[in-house]
């Protein structure tokens, strides 16, 4: 029989012989963290020399295509593996065509980043709220069964991923949560070319109240309404599954839990639910709930930071899309 610690005090466990000093703690660490595994969100906007910082998001630009080449370039001398880019656009309609005109932001902003050699993974942001005089996520619907019409919805989403994929997008990432998206852009695409460009599907969105930041950043809050029809419901956890699992089979590529730090319990569940990559979105409100708790001197920003990413890979994350990237990277280098 093992020797109680009552019968000996000073008998340490084999867990906290292993925490005694920083190389020993690294040495078995279970999680890595590292500036490869993060994806950087970025606004980009029509104009030239624009670097705005975003009011709600201390640190957070929205830029024009010159000045988003510069900031990619600092972002892959810091080692971050990629961009996801959201456009904001000179006009609006209710049909968002804005999103997959071949001059469109995204697309131009797509182009300049292929030009200038970026090494960054591109994702595009393919969804239609930014474009939408409405600010939804698609067609308005005229049944009233729901406020989007999730058909007629895909038809112009078709046209988006199509426009983005031939922009120069590595990946194409669908966040309208629109039934049936995967099937219709993998057609879409194949068809168009463009077989090789995978599919990051944002299988499970909540209708969080995490996003408003995002909203104020992207100039996409809804006209009326919610999203509640078409995003997920925040107090459903089994419901993810059925959504991840139906991506699956139309073939998604890769799936996508938004947000992260209050779904760590459904990034573990989808992990367990396949061997397809899994990413997880550090959203908005995550993001400047930090920096304003930072900024008031209340917490440790850097821990806090690094904290919460190594969190969502230990929770089954293979990358991460957040807004605390350039920070993140220089962090983990020791700067």
């Amino acid at each position: 029989m093992a020797p109680s610690h009552d019968h000996n005090p000073g008998l340490l466990s084999r867990p906290r012989r292993l925490r005694r000093s920083p190389e020993l703690r690294d040495l078995v660490a279970e999680t890595a963290l590292s500036a490869g595994d993060l994806i950087q969100g970025v606004f980009v906007q029509p104009g030239k020399g624009v670097k705005q910082e975003i009011s709600s998001m201390p640190g957070v630009f929205r830029y024009s295509t010159d000045t988003l080449v510069e900031h990619a370039r600092e972002l892959e001398q810091a080692g971050v593996k990629g961009v996801m880019v959201f456009g904001i656009p000179e006009t609006k309609d209710e049909l968002g065509t804005g999103a997959h005109v071949h001059d469109g932001i995204v697309q131009r902003a797509l182009e300049a980043l292929k030009k200038a050699g970026s090494k960054l993974v591109l994702v595009a942001d393919t969804c239609f709220c930014e474009y939408t005089s409405t600010g939804h996520c698609g067609v308005i619907s005229k049944d009233k069964l729901s406020v989007v019409d999730n058909d007629k919805t895909l038809t112009e989403l078709e046209k988006v991923a199509v426009s983005q994929a031939n922009a120069g997008a590595d990946v194409i990432a669908p966040s309208g949560m629109m039934d049936g998206t995967v099937a219709t852009l993998r057609i879409a695409l194949d068809g168009a070319g463009h077989s090789h460009i995978p599919i990051l599907m944002y299988s499970v969105k909540y209708s969080s109240a995490y996003y408003g930041p995002f909203r104020e950043a992207a100039e996409g809050a809804p006209k009326f309404g919610d999203r509640r029809s078409y995003q997920m419901d925040p107090r459903n956890g089994r419901e993810a599954l059925v959504e991840a699992k139906l991506d699956l089979e139309e073939g998604a590529d890769i799936l996508m839990v938004k947000p992260a730090l209050a779904y760590l319990d459904i990034i573990r569940r989808v992990r367990e639910l396949s061997d397809r990559p899994v990413a997880a979105y550090n959203v908005s409100g995550e993001y400047s709930m930090v920096k304003a708790a930072a900024q008031k001197g209340w917490i440790d920003e850097k821990a806090v930071v690094i904290e919460n990413l190594t969190a969502m890979r230990r929770a089954g994350a293979d990358f991460i899309v957040t807004y605390h990237a350039p920070d993140a990277a220089r962090w983990l280098a020791g700067k």
